[in-house]
Parts: C-alpha cells; structure tokens; sequence
C-alpha cells in the first residue's frame, strides 16, 4: 500500500528508492504483522494482551512507513512537522488495535471483513497523516536527477505489488494445503474413534454376557450333579431326574435366550415386547436364586400387590432386571453380621408400576449412590461393574426409571418404575 501510494505523490524532483531501506520496511512490517497475530491468537489472550499487539503493530506499521520514506533519494532534504508524526503513530495504534479486537472477538466472515477494512483504514490513514508531516526541501535544480540511487517510483510499486501477490498465492497454497491435512486428520480420528467404539462394545458385551450367563449355566451344573445323584442311586428316581434333565434344558434355554437379548440391547434392535406379570417374574428369580438364598442364611420377605397390572415389554430382560437387583442384594448381606432380611415390594398407581427390592447389606457407596449404575464401577473385589448398569438401560428401554437410595438403618433399596399397560 505504502508503494503504491507513493505513486500518487507528485513532486517535480526524480526521486527512487534504496534497495536496502525499501527490503527492511518489508522485514519490518512481516515481523509486527506475525507479532500481533501470534499474540492474539493465544487461548489466553486478554485486553492487555489487545493492548500491547495493538501498540506493538501501530509502531510497526509506522516503522515501515518512515523506513520506506527514508529509503527515498532525490535531491531533496527531507524533514517532518511534529505534530503530524504523533497523529499518524496515534491513528496507527488505535486503528490497529481495533482491527486486532474485531478480528479475534468472534469467528464469523462479517466482522473479518470488518476488522480487513479497519486495518487498511489504519494503515493508509497513517500513510497520508505521516505523508502530510513531510516537508521535502529542494537542494539545487530540480531538473537534477541522482544516479545509481535504486529503483525509480513506478518499478518499486509494480515489484511491491508483485512481492505482495506472490505472498498471498503461496498464504493462500499454504492455507488449502493445511486445510486438506486437518481434513485428513479428521477423518483418521474419526476412524480411530469408530475402531475404539467398536472394541468398547465389544468388550461391554462380552462382560455383559459373562455377567449374565453365569447364573443359569450354574443352575444348569447343579441340576446336572442332582440328575447324576437321583440316578446313580441302587433304585434310580426317574421321576426326579426327568425333573433335573428339564430344569438343565430351561437353563440351557435361559442361557441362550440371554445371549440373543443381550446382543440385542447392545446393537440398538427392536426387543420381543409382550405383556409381561411382574410379579409372576419376581417369583421366578426368588426361585432361581433359592440356593444362593438359602446358603448365606437370607430371609425373604414380598409384598406383591394383587392384582397388578402388567406391563408391556421384554421378559427376558425384565428378568435380568430383576436377577441382577436380587444378586445385588444378596451379595451386599453375605458377609454382614446380624439380621439378612431381603425385602421385594410391588405396587401400581397412577398408570405406573413401581417395584422396590431392599437389603439389609452394607449399604450404598458414600456420595456415589449414582455411579454404581456406571458401566465398570463395581464395590465387589470379583465384579464387572456392567449388572446394574445393563439394567437401567434395560428399564430406561422400557420407558422406565431405575435408582438406588439408603435403606435405614442399614442397605439399600433398588426403585423401579415401569409404565403400565394401560399408560403405553
């Protein structure tokens, strides 16, 4: 700008430029220019930092200026009126700090071009104050030219002007070439994202399904020895092993049915929804879970309210629900002293179901009654930290809510809520 200008600066004395000034006010001008930028481009940019690049690139810009001017040669001495060089340092300052504040205040095109438009004011503002702070004095004729000075004015504006378009095609090469690599970054991060989801699923289905298959294959296991037992005897009771060789087929059966559910869950499918008797599933699981029940010396206590109504949804998962809060409880009191009372609770009001399984176990973690519901949090030395939070994505699947809270004077209480038939 400053050379270009130049041309519309008339004089009847030849004047040119010395190669050595002209090429520092360009080093000048790219070192305040990538000064203030760098400073402002800093996440902990704050008004002092506005302030000292806006200081920093005024004095720049006018540094140029006056380096270019004192590049100039011709028969003519050259002075400045004072009050016009601090006018044209103040408007640089200032413009300069204000294209500074609008450029980085928000990222939007409009106000860049705003900020463009009061950065060129600033500088050719500066320009033509500082141009009328000049006084030129002629020494001798003025048909006089200087010889071997440098570049005339027209050819140091045209390779100013080239310099310039060179500077802005390789800014513009180095953008696109930055922009294609940030894109391919992209890309490759979103792969590595995509390929780490998939190990994450694949890990949490895996402990899912080792969590929840180990209870009817040791149900399984048990009637197998009881079928063994029942036949091994001197007068084999067919009955009672028939009734072992079918309880090991509905394991079996459990077992797989969990796998394809469980499956299920995690690929986001639609679940086997049918009408579903809570109750009828609490009952089921109590039996299931007789043995473990009766081994750590845990009563059993159940209100179910009748009739109640039932809801619409999946079984299998229902049951899972239902096993893993009773599991829970069991092993919260195995290893408590005292009273080991299990308590399941089922009422229905306002078209919604609630069941409430409590313990009388060691009670909630202290201020992290939420987390347990966090895939991988577990309390328990040999647990997978997924049982409880498979089941809130099994009841929240269901429309349905599921959370935990203390149970004076000791344990916890499981809530479920589940939408009636009559709701859905």
């Amino acid at each position: 700008m400053h050379f270009v200008a130049m041309l519309a600066f008339k004089m009847p004395i030849p004047m040119s430029y010395d190669i050595r000034l002209t090429i520092l006010s360009l080093v000048v001008a790219i070192f305040v220019t990538s000064g203030g930028f760098y400073v402002m481009s800093r996440q902990t940019a704050s008004p002092l930092h506005l302030v000292l690049s806006g200081i920093f690139m005024g004095l720049g810009i006018v540094a140029m200026h006056y380096t270019g001017m004192a590049a100039m040669r011709g028969h003519a001495e050259l002075s400045y009126d004072p009050l016009f060089v601090v006018l044209s340092v103040v408007i640089a300052i200032g413009a300069s700090t204000a294209a500074l504040w609008l450029a980085f205040r928000t990222t939007g095109p409009g106000q860049h071009l705003v900020a463009a438009v009061v950065m060129g004011l600033a500088i050719s503002g500066m320009h033509y104050t500082a141009m009328r702070a000049a006084i030129f004095t002629a020494h001798g004729p003025v048909h006089e030219t200087q010889g071997n000075a440098g570049l005339d004015q027209t050819n140091m504006a045209l390779v100013v002007a080239g310099i310039t378009f060179v500077i802005l095609a390789l800014a513009l090469i180095a953008s696109l070439s930055e922009q294609k690599r940030a894109e391919e970054a992209l890309r490759q991060a979103r792969a590595d994202l995509a390929h780490v989801n998939r190990v994450t699923t694949m890990g949490a289905l895996t402990a899912s399904l080792a969590h929840e298959v180990n209870q009817p294959i040791a149900a399984a296991v048990t009637n197998a020895h009881a079928c063994l037992n029942w036949l091994a005897g001197d007068t084999p009771n067919l009955e009672a092993a028939r009734a072992s060789a079918v309880s090991i087929v509905e394991d079996g059966t459990r077992a797989a049915e969990i796998i394809s559910r469980t499956r299920l869950l995690f690929k986001k499918g639609a679940p086997q929804r049918q009408l579903v008797d809570i109750n009828e599933v609490i009952r089921e699981m109590v039996l299931l879970l007789s043995s473990e029940i009766t081994r750590y010396s845990i009563s059993v206590r159940t209100e179910l309210a009748a009739p109640l109504p039932q809801v619409k949804g999946d079984r299998v998962q229902l049951q899972q629900v239902m096993m893993n809060l009773i599991t829970n409880s069991i092993d919260a009191m195995k290893d408590v002293e005292g009273a080991r009372e299990l308590g399941i609770k089922s009422r229905a009001e306002n078209g919604q179901l609630t069941v409430c399984v409590s313990d009388t176990g060691v009670g909630l973690p202290l201020q992290h009654a939420d987390q347990i519901f966090y895939a991988f949090f577990t309390t328990k030395p040999h647990g997978t930290g997924m049982g409880l939070s498979i089941s809130r994505s099994i009841v929240e699947s269901h429309n349905g809510r599921l959370w935990a809270s203390d149970n004076p004077p000791g344990g916890a209480t499981f809530h479920v809520i589940l939408p009636t038939t009559a709701q859905d």
